[in-house]
């Protein structure tokens, strides 16, 4: 027995050792390196590399909440027509990706916004007009609640070009101190473009920029809607298919009318150029635009009685092209308190309302408005006017200022003041001939009655105005990113002189059914009295918690 416990025994020490030298020559599989996320403090804080790329990223948000009372005259089937409160829901995310090479920083930027809007205001027709908001279909819902989908920027930059969606090159202060854009000035903060900015001297730098033309484009005077053509009437001498643009008449001794669609199409970019100043005290910019006003060929040439000419041709009215200069300042002032500062920011255009920001309250996008549904008046928001004797163009002129302070009552709180005037006026010309190719014509292209009717003068249609918008608001940060605040507007909207028919007294009323002026007072048929008001104000207070990240 000892002897076969002896084998045994030896026979398992064997094979332990050849087991032990055979896995002693197997190869040996290491873990996969663990690659942790390294912070990149190249290009500032909230940076990390991307795993496996020398390419830096941060990732930022933002989330609020926003709270609006609007004044609100009329209670009729207009979108938002009665609503008093509206409410708002925001997300935002920012993606910065950002590589350093041999020409400098390549950087990439993305900004996507998502809301959700209800009520007055924050359901944004400015909004549904450019493509980006869109509206309920409800019975309670149409026209009053809006979800906004937006890339708000999506930008490359590298070696001094700046290619995709950014904010304009022409704006500068942009209602930066502001709840939502209320005083008067240019603040696109979306749009398509490619520019160089060449940097010199200590912090100067000039930027020429090819900016998308659409997004600045306010409508040539029509009497279309929103999403259909706008139509205005030319009225042409006779002649064998060669018709001169000066009142003249067809054989027969009647007018001839041309119709033309006067939707512009995009053809050139708007050109922009801007000089800017940096340093420790603040900065200050100059900028300049230039965009082309263009309207479509005649749809139709017809007679006095409405009887199309066949064969007629009538000549398009030649391009044109509206401009603004605009010039801001922004001074820090941190010997009044840490943080201050102050903006002050003039601008002038002719055939650029979008440029000079006249419409920044109203909204963009269309051809007139009013500060809120079922106010006394409104005003016409148009670049140009086709002047239907000469055939031109002829383009509105429109100014702005603005200024804007911020100050710190403590580190925790803190305030703005905001307000802004502004001007618009049209061609005294242009107007009167409008309003007597309608008469000639008969075709209703506008409210605006005959220059020879009696209420012609109480026609709101391309009237000159002012509008005066004042803001104040209160917010307080208890932590830091954390925001809580209420805001307060108000705004006014005048005729510059005159009066017009009160559209909240005699809703639907216009100066067509004038037939008579007793007294300055418009009378219409029957011997009725008709209001009539030169301005017309409202205010809001807006109230917001806002989380950044």
């Amino acid at each position: 027995m000892k002897l076969v416990k002896s084998l045994l025994l030896g026979s398992a020490a064997g094979l332990t050792v050849v087991a032990g030298a055979q896995a002693a020559d197997l190869p040996i599989k290491k873990a996969a390196p663990v690659e942790f996320v390294r912070v990149c403090s190249t290009h500032g804080a909230g940076f990390f590399y991307i795993p496996g790329t020398d390419t830096c990223l941060r990732v930022s948000g933002r989330a609020r909440f926003q709270a609006t009372y609007l004044q609100n005259y009329y209670r009729g089937g207009v979108a938002g027509g009665g609503d008093l409160t509206g409410y708002q829901g925001l997300g935002r995310l920012n993606l910065d990706a950002r590589t350093a090479t041999g020409y400098g920083t390549l950087r990439a930027f993305v900004r996507f916004d998502l809301a959700y809007g209800t009520g007055p205001f924050l359901a944004s027709g400015t909004q549904r007009l450019a493509g980006t908001g869109f509206p309920g279909q409800g019975v309670d819902t149409f026209g009053r609640s809006i979800t906004t989908v937006n890339v708000d920027k999506a930008f490359i930059q590298f070696a001094g070009f700046t290619a995709g969606r950014a904010a304009s090159f022409f704006d500068f202060y942009a209602h930066d101190l502001e709840f939502i854009a209320s005083s008067l000035g240019s603040d696109i903060s979306s749009t398509n473009l490619l520019a160089y900015t060449a940097t010199f001297g200590q912090g100067f730098s000039a930027t020429l920029s090819m900016e998308d033309p659409l997004l600045r484009k306010t409508p040539v005077f029509g009497s279309g809607t929103a999403g259909s053509n706008f139509v205005n009437y030319q009225v042409f001498g006779a002649g064998s298919g060669n018709f001169t643009p000066v009142l003249g008449t067809n054989a027969l001794g009647q007018p001839i009318i041309a119709d033309y669609d006067v939707v512009q199409r995009q053809r050139l970019p708007d050109f922009v150029g801007a000089l800017r100043y940096d340093a420790a005290w603040g900065s200050a910019q100059i900028s300049a635009a230039v965009h082309e006003i263009n309207t479509a060929n005649a749809a139709a040439v017809r007679s006095f009685a409405g009887n199309s000419i066949t064969g007629a041709v009538a000549p398009r009215p030649g391009s044109d092209y509206g401009w603004a200069v605009q010039g801001g300042v922004k001074l820090n002032l941190p010997f009044i308190a840490a943080g201050d500062l102050l903006y002050l920011q003039g601008s002038y255009g002719e055939g650029a309302l979008r440029y000079t920001g006249y419409n920044a309250w109203l909204g963009g996008y269309t051809a007139s408005a009013t500060l809120a549904a079922g106010t006394t008046l409104g005003t016409s928001l148009v670049d140009a006017v086709v002047d239907p004797v000469t055939g031109k163009l002829d383009l509105s002129k429109s100014w702005t200022v603005s200024a804007a302070y911020l100050h710190y009552w403590a580190p925790e709180w803190r305030s703005s003041v905001f307000g802004s005037y502004g001007e618009v006026s049209y061609g005294k010309a242009s107007r009167a001939n409008l309003g007597l190719v309608n008469q000639l014509s008969g075709f209703a292209t506008s409210s605006l009655p005959s220059p020879f009717a009696a209420g012609y003068g109480f026609s709101s249609v391309l009237r000159d105005t002012n509008q005066v918008i004042a803001g104040a608001s209160l917010i307080w940060s208890p932590v830091r990113d954390l925001d809580i605040g209420i805001e307060g507007n108000y705004a006014r909207l005048a005729l510059q002189n005159g009066r017009v028919i009160d559209q909240n007294k005699a809703p639907g009323f216009g100066g067509a059914q004038v037939v008579n002026v007793v007294n300055g007072v418009p009378v219409v048929a029957g011997g009725g009295v008709l209001p009539t008001t030169n301005a017309t104000d409202t205010f809001q207070i807006r109230m917001r918690v806002q989380r950044d990240f």
